[in-house]
C-alpha cells in the first residue's frame, strides 16, 4: 500500500520491542518462582505441565488468552462489517461453547487419565498404535492450522498499519515468543497469558468507551444506530431482513454461526493447548476454570466486534476512514480501519499492541502444547522409550524452537499462495471436524468401539473435501481456486459433512459392537508412585519404561498443592459429581447461547431501535466487565498467599543476603 498509518519503524519496534520485553519479563518471573517457590521449570513435569497445580483464576485467564486469536480480533469485527450486529453474537457464541463443553472432558481428564500429559497418549493407551498416530495426524493439523492463522493474521494487520515486511513479521513473532516459553515453560506461558490479558481488557474499554462515549464521530448507541440506518440505507446487507445492520435475522450470518461453531469444536477438542491448561489444573477446580474461562471470553470478541466493527460501518464516507475491498475484509482489518479512523496514530499503534499480546500470548500456548506432543507422542513414545528426565526436558526446549520455525515458515506459505486468515478459520472444520467425536468419546465413553472412532474420523475427512470441493464446482460452474472454494456455502457443506459422518460412523458401530473399557491402564498410566509400575498396562503405552520420566511428578507443589490434597482431590466420587456439574452447566449455556438468545431475535426479524441497541451493547459492556474481574482480579486473589511467599523471599535476599531461598519443608515419615 502506498501510505501506512504507523512508520515501519512502529512495526519493528512493538515486535522486536515488545517481545524482548516480555521476554525478559517472563524470564524474570520464572527465575523469582524458581528461587522463592517450590516449582522449578529444570522439571520435565514442571516444564510441561506447571506440576498440575495451577488454580482456576489463572487457568481461566489462560484459557481467555489462549482463545483470543488474531481472529477473535479481526474475524469478528470482519463479521461485524459484513452482517451486522449479528456477527458479534454469533462469533462470541460460536466459540465459547466449545469451552464450556470442554469443561466435561477435562472433568473426565482427571477421572479417567489423571496423569497424562496429552490427549494423544490417552488414545494410545486405549486404542493403540494404529488409532495414535490417526488422531497424530488431527493433533497436528490442528497445531499447523491455529498457527498459522495466528501468524497470518498478525503479519497481515502489522504490515497493513506498518509497512513491516510480512516475511519478518511471521518469523519474529514466533521466535520472540519461544524465548521465554523455553525459559519458563507452561507456568511462565500462563503468567504470561495473564499479564497480555490485563493488557488487552484495558484496551478493549480504551475503545469501548471511546465510540460509545466519547469520540465526536460517535460518541453514543444513539448516534451509532442513526450512522448504521444511514449505512443500510446506501447500501443494503444481502440476506439481512430489510437489508440492515441493526438485526439478528441475517442468514449469511446464521451461516457464519454454523460453521463458526463446528469449525471451533474442531480446533478446541483437537488442540493439546485446551488439554494442557486442564491437565495442569488442580482437578477439584478444573471444571469451574473452564466456565469461567469460556465466559470471561465471550465478552472479547462480542464488545470489541460490536464495537469496533461496527464503527467500520457507521464511518464509511468518513475522510479518515480507509475504503476496505474484500481483500481487507477476508483479512480481517476493519477493526483496524475503525480504530485508526476513530483514535488516529493512537488508535492504530492500539490495536497493533492488542494484536500482538493476542498472537503472541496465543502462540506460547501453541509453542508448549506442540512441544509436548512432539516430546511426549514422537519422541518418547517412538524414538526413545527409556528417555530420561534430562532428555525429555532437553526434548521439550528443542521442540519449542523447532515449532516456532514451523509457525513461521505455515504463515508464510499461505499468505504467498494467497490463502488468509478468514479462509483459514472457515475452512479449519472441514479437516479436523470429523475427529471431534471420535476424540470426546475416546475420552468418555466405556462403549466406544476402537475401529468405529477411526473409521468415522478417516471417512468423515474425505466426506468433509469432497463435500467442499463438490458444492464449490456446482455453485462456480466448475471454477475451484481460492476465492471460489471460501464461500459461505461451499465452507458450510464441508463442515457439516466432515463433522456429522465422522460422529454418526463412531457413534453407530460403537452402539452395534461396542467396548466395555474400565479405565485401569489410562488411570494408572504415568502413577507417580512406586506401586504403579506394578499396575498391568497395556502395550501400547509409555509406563514402565517412562516411570523415571515421571516419578516425581505430581506433588512437588510444597505447601500450595501437597500428596494429601490431591489425593481428595482425584476422588472419583468428587470428579463424577464435577462431571454432573459440567454437563448440566455446559448444556444449559449451549441452550441459551445457541438456541434461547439468537433464534427468536432471528425469527421476528425484529430491527433494533435505538433503546435495543442501547441495551445490546449495556449488556456486552456489563460482560466485560465482570470478565475482567473473573481473569484480572480473581488470580491475584487467589495467588495472594505465593505473591506474599515471593515477596517475603525478596525481601529477605534485600536485607539478610541468600536467606530468602526456597526450602522445602522436612520430610515426615509416610506410608
Amino acid at each position: 500500500m502506498d501510505q501506512t498509518i504507523l512508520p515501519q519503524g512502529a512495526g519493528y519496534g512493538v515486535v522486536i520491542g515488545i517481545g524482548l520485553f516480555f521476554s525478559a519479563f517472563m524470564i524474570t518471573l520464572t527465575a523469582l518462582q524458581a528461587r522463592y517457590t517450590a516449582f522449578s521449570p529444570k522439571d520435565s513435569e514442571e516444564f510441561n505441565t506447571a506440576s498440575r497445580s495451577v488454580k482456576p483464576g489463572l487457568i481461566a485467564s489462560g484459557i481467555v488468552s489462549a482463545w483470543t486469536w488474531a481472529a477473535t480480533l479481526l474475524q469478528s469485527g470482519a463479521v461485524a462489517y459484513k452482517f451486522g450486529i449479528s456477527g458479534p453474537w454469533w462469533y462470541g457464541a460460536g466459540a465459547t461453547v466449545q469451552v464450556l463443553l470442554f469443561a466435561m472432558l477435562a472433568a473426565k481428564l482427571k477421572l479417567n487419565a489423571p496423569y497424562a500429559h496429552t490427549w494423544l497418549e490417552i488414545v494410545g493407551i486405549r486404542w493403540g498404535k494404529v488409532a495414535h498416530l490417526v488422531f497424530m495426524f488431527f493433533g497436528f493439523a490442528t497445531n499447523i492450522i491455529v498457527s498459522s492463522m495466528l501468524i497470518l493474521g498478525g503479519s497481515a494487520t502489522v504490515t497493513d498499519l506498518t509497512g513491516m515486511n510480512t516475511i519478518a513479521a511471521c518469523f519474529l513473532i514466533p521466535i520472540g515468543v519461544a524465548i521465554y516459553v523455553v525459559v519458563g515453560g507452561m507456568r511462565s506461558t500462563l503468567l504470561c497469558d495473564y499479564t497480555h490479558t490485563t493488557i488487552l481488557f484495558i484496551i478493549i474499554f480504551t475503545f469501548v468507551f471511546t465510540v460509545y462515549a466519547t469520540s465526536p464521530k460517535i460518541g453514543s448507541p444513539a448516534k451509532m444506530h442513526e450512522l448504521l440506518t444511514a449505512a443500510a440505507a446506501a447500501a443494503p446487507v444481502a440476506g439481512n431482513a430489510h437489508g440492515s445492520y441493526l438485526t439478528m435475522r441475517s442468514k449469511n450470518g446464521l451461516i457464519f454461526g454454523i460453521i463458526n461453531i463446528i469449525g471451533n469444536f474442531a480446533t478446541v477438542f483437537q488442540d493439546q493447548a485446551y488439554w494442557q491448561r486442564a491437565i495442569a489444573s488442580r482437578p477439584a477446580t478444573t471444571v469451574k476454570a473452564y466456565l469461567l474461562g469460556g465466559l470471561a471470553w465471550f465478552a472479547i470478541p462480542f464488545t470489541l466486534a460490536t464495537t469496533l466493527g461496527l464503527a467500520a460501518v457507521a464511518l464509511r464516507g468518513d475522510p479518515d476512514m480507509r475504503v476496505l475491498t474484500p481483500a481487507d475484509v477476508s483479512a480481517g482489518l476493519p477493526a483496524a480501519a475503525s480504530a485508526a479512523a476513530l483514535l488516529g496514530k493512537g488508535g492504530a499503534a492500539a490495536i497493533l499492541i492488542l494484536l500482538f499480546l493476542a498472537v503472541t500470548s496465543a502462540c506460547s500456548a501453541e509453542l508448549i502444547a506442540t512441544s509436548s506432543l512432539l516430546t511426549y507422542d514422537v519422541y518418547v513414545k517412538y524414538v526413545n522409550p527409556k528417555a530420561n528426565e534430562d532428555q525429555v526436558l532437553r526434548m521439550g526446549h528443542y521442540m519449542v524452537a523447532f515449532w516456532a520455525i514451523v509457525c513461521g515458515v505455515a504463515g508464510l506459505i499461505f499468505f504467498y499462495i494467497g490463502v488468509s486468515m478468514g479462509w483459514l478459520y472457515t475452512f479449519m472444520g472441514v479437516i479436523l471436524g470429523s475427529g471431534v467425536v471420535p476424540i470426546a468419546l475416546c475420552v468418555t465413553w466405556t462403549k466406544a468401539n476402537k475401529w468405529g472412532c477411526i473409521s468415522g474420523s478417516i471417512i468423515g475427512f474425505f466426506c468433509g473435501i469432497i463435500a467442499w470441493l463438490v458444492t464449490t464446482a456446482k455453485l462456480n460452474d466448475g471454477v475451484i481456486n481460492v476465492t471460489t472454494s471460501g464461500g459461505d456455502f461451499e465452507m458450510l457443506a464441508g463442515n457439516l459433512a466432515s463433522i456429522l459422518i465422522g460422529g454418526i460412523i463412531s457413534v453407530a458401530i460403537s452402539l452395534i459392537w461396542p467396548d466395555n473399557y474400565d479405565w485401569e491402564a489410562t488411570r494408572n498410566f504415568n502413577r507417580p508412585r512406586a506401586e504403579a509400575a506394578t499396575e498391568p498396562v497395556q502395550e501400547e503405552s509409555i509406563s514402565e519404561k517412562n516411570v523415571d520420566v515421571t516419578a516425581k511428578a505430581v506433588s512437588v507443589a510444597g505447601d500450595s498443592f501437597n500428596a494429601a490434597e490431591e489425593d481428595s482431590e482425584l476422588d472419583p466420587v468428587k470428579l463424577k459429581k464435577a462431571f454432573r456439574f459440567a454437563s448440566w452447566s455446559s448444556v444449559g449455556l449451549f441452550v441459551i447461547l445457541i438456541l434461547l438468545i439468537p433464534f427468536p431475535l432471528f425469527g421476528s426479524s425484529r430491527i433494533f431501535d435505538v433503546k435495543d441497541l442501547t441495551a445490546w451493547v449495556s449488556i456486552g459492556i456489563a460482560w466485560t466487565f465482570l470478565s475482567s474481574f473473573t481473569v484480572v482480579l480473581f488470580p491475584l486473589y487467589e495467588s495472594r498467599a505465593a505473591l506474599g511467599q515471593v515477596a517475603k523471599g525478596i525481601l529477605k535476599d534485600i536485607f539478610v543476603k541468600g536467606s530468602g531461598k526456597y526450602v522445602p519443608p522436612a520430610k515426615t515419615s509416610s506410608a
